[in-house]
């Protein structure tokens, strides 16, 4: 059935645009099949409109036009439905390209692969793959990657991406059973090694986040629209912080090399110049502090807690073997 329809809008597409003039319903039916099958006149008129409807939410610019008899004619002018040339300088390309390499675990890969493709095919200055983004820069060992492993990322971002509710069954870290929560969700975001989903719980009606990891079974999409406002900026990072219970219980002190790590340094209690370029600092210590520090590879060096060390070293040996 999803064949069939992306089937009849693509030859409903070709149709308007391959028009010099606009074409009539009866023109329409007679020449696209799926139309000429249509049981009724009723039937390929609601068939029609919502192809018609789907087209334009696509991005299609359809042109509705009166005839000197009073038909009614549709056409889709070349003129306004071509994209203007796409110009990007060497940062924005490399932005693209480092992006595109993020997504490589993820189910974005073959599209995020197939972007890049057709923008090297228009001649724009993307790095070639495993070659350096800034060729004064020396390769760096560590490659920037966010794994999307759980099953409930997928149905969740097409959920975001066309503002669906959804329904899943959801297990809180000091619950021994899973309880079911309709969400309306906003945004994903990835946070020290974890994905989050953060939106609008109808049952509680409030806003919440929920860790993709403690997600069980399938989320199911639900039909209608949004019940609360959706806002212009959901700061997901500060909100998962307070919800997800990832306070500080301690500090920790670490060596940072000089003019690196200004997240870090935003966040610290005390600073002190050690010279040769590295830098002391105290910092709150809490759930998900390892995961935090070995995104800034050899630029941070843990001092103590010896906890803390043990499970950054860990982690960067677990990336040095892939």
């Amino acid at each position: 059935m999803a064949i069939a329809k992306a089937e009849r809008l693509m030859n409903l597409a070709l149709c308007l645009l391959g028009t010099r003039r606009p074409l009539t319903k009866r023109e329409l039916r007679s020449s696209i099949e799926a139309y000429i099958e249509a049981s009724s006149d009723d039937s390929f008129n609601r068939m029609f409109e919502r192809d018609k409807d789907d087209l334009r939410e696509l991005g299609l610019v359809i042109e509705t036009v009166e005839g000197i008899e009073g038909d009614i004619g549709y056409l889709a002018r070349r003129d306004s439905n071509r994209l203007p040339p796409i110009t990007l300088d060497a940062e924005e390309a490399a932005a693209l390209g480092l992006a595109a390499k993020i997504w490589q675990q993820a189910r974005l890969a073959g599209a995020a692969s197939g972007a890049l493709q057709k923008l090297r095919a228009a001649g724009m200055p993307l790095a070639a793959d495993g070659a350096d983004y800034d060729a004064g820069q020396p390769h760096s060992a560590l490659e920037p990657r966010i794994p999307a492993h759980e099953a409930a990322f997928e149905p969740l971002m097409l959920a975001c991406r066309d503002r669906r509710p959804v329904v899943f069954d959801y297990r809180k870290s000091t619950a021994a059973h899973p309880e079911q929560r309709q969400v309306e969700p906003w945004i994903l975001e990835c946070w020290r090694g974890h994905w989050y989903v953060a939106g609008w719980d109808r049952e509680r009606k409030a806003e919440r986040v929920f860790r993709l990891s403690r997600i069980t079974g399938r989320v199911r999409s639900r039909q209608g629209a949004f019940t609360a406002p959706v806002p212009d900026h959901v700061t997901v990072r500060e909100t998962v912080e307070s919800w997800a219970g990832e306070t500080a219980t301690g500090t920790a002190r670490i060596k940072l090399r000089a003019e690196h790590g200004y997240p870090l340094r935003a966040r610290a209690l005390t600073l002190r110049e050690l010279g040769d370029g590295w830098d002391e600092l105290e910092i709150p210590n809490g759930h998900g502090l390892d995961a935090w520090l070995v995104e800034f590879g050899p630029d941070v060096v843990v001092l103590e807690p010896a906890e803390l060390r043990a499970d950054v070293i860990d982690r960067l040996r677990a990336v040095a073997k892939g």
